[in-house]
């Protein structure tokens, strides 16, 4: 049984907070030290929900469901449900801000790719909002999106940001489609799949292009104290943020830079950056709209068949260039566009 927690904020930025000692920061300090403590139990809590069946094919019968509910600052789910489909909006930025963030995930899957929602069968979208008091994170756990509202300080609501919402229902997607092992690299993997469709489904909200794209995971929610412009970035790993309270962006764009450690199930959201900055050099050398492009290679690679749970990187980049080669043609512009990008990150060779 695999036991995961699928989290936008990584636990090292967590760490750093947890440790702090400046009174100015101590709201932060308290909010990361709780966040933290509620790995372990939202493990416990969730593991059975996360066996779940895998769906490869697609399935195109189905409309679009979402439900959205407030917790109203405690931490017990779903809470009170305050917006089913097709009800007016309630006003509430955080509960507004999910539902349009689930309806443009649903439908870049529906709309580009033909699948019915994440599970590919119609699976009702819910999430809930307002969880806990102060917050630093937004979930995946296994049925619904949770969202905290930030402790104010370091970080603010995160339903603030389009690719975080995108981000964690596409954890959603992968359960339902290959169940990356959430360890090492098939969990950098893991966390890729969700960093690359979150800023697809913002690109095509936006109707942004690859080359005007800003290709950035979770943009808006810091405060004004941070610097830094978002969590990750898929054009250039290692550059999201450098503050003088979270450090620097700790990700490498390539292999020779692979970090090795044991936190963070083997640093599953540091060396993401790896087949992150492979899936922006795909889609910036192909040019036009990213989601119309790579991102159809790297869905078609995902529903193959070709990818097992304990997937490395390497048998991805093997997967995502066969996927190019079958629906572009082998060597097509779009093949060698792909295989080029995995080279250039030292993948493949």
């Amino acid at each position: 049984m695999q036991r995961i927690h699928c989290s936008i904020v990584p636990p090292h930025l967590l760490t750093r907070l947890a440790a702090l000692r400046d009174p100015r920061l101590s709201v932060a300090a308290r909010a990361a030290r709780h966040a933290l403590q509620e790995l372990d139990p939202l493990l416990q809590v969730r593991s059975e929900a996360l066996r779940a069946p895998v769906r490869r094919g697609t399935a195109i019968a189905g409309t679009l469901t979402r439900r959205i509910y407030d917790a109203g600052g405690q931490e017990e789910l779903p809470g009170r449900l305050v917006r089913g489909e097709g009800a007016f909006a309630t006003g509430d930025p955080a509960a507004d801000e999910a539902y349009d963030g689930l309806g443009s995930t649903y439908q870049l899957f529906s709309e580009e790719y033909g699948r019915s929602s994440i599970d590919g069968a119609g699976k009702p979208l819910e999430a809930t909002v307002h969880y806990g008091t102060n917050y630093d994170n937004a979930f995946w756990d296994g049925e619904r999106m949770v969202f905290g509202d930030g402790d104010g300080e370091i970080f603010g609501r995160f339903t603030a940001s389009l690719t975080v919402i995108s981000h964690e229902l596409t954890h959603g997607f992968t359960q339902y489609s290959t169940n990356l092992v959430y360890q090492g690299q098939s969990g950098a993997l893991n966390e890729s799949l969700s960093d690359v469709f979150g800023v697809l489904v913002e690109q095509r909200n936006l109707g942004q292009d690859a080359d005007t794209a800003s290709w950035l995971v979770g943009a808006g929610i810091f405060t004004q104290q941070v610097e830094g412009t978002a969590l990750r970035s898929l054009k250039a790993p290692g550059t999201a943020y450098d503050d003088d309270v979270l450090g620097k962006d700790p990700q490498p764009a390539v292999m020779a830079d692979y970090v090795q450690t044991a936190s963070d199930n083997g640093g599953v959201h540091i060396n993401s950056g790896i087949p992150n900055h492979a899936f922006y050099l795909a889609a910036t050398t192909l040019g036009g709209r990213a989601w119309e492009g790579a991102g159809r290679v790297w869905y078609d690679a995902v529903l193959s068949g070709s990818i097992p749970p304990d997937c490395d990187f390497p048998t991805f980049a093997t997967a995502t260039t066969e996927a190019a080669a079958r629906r572009f043609g082998t060597g097509s512009r779009e093949a060698d566009a792909v295989s080029g990008a995995w080279s250039q990150v030292g993948v493949l060779r």
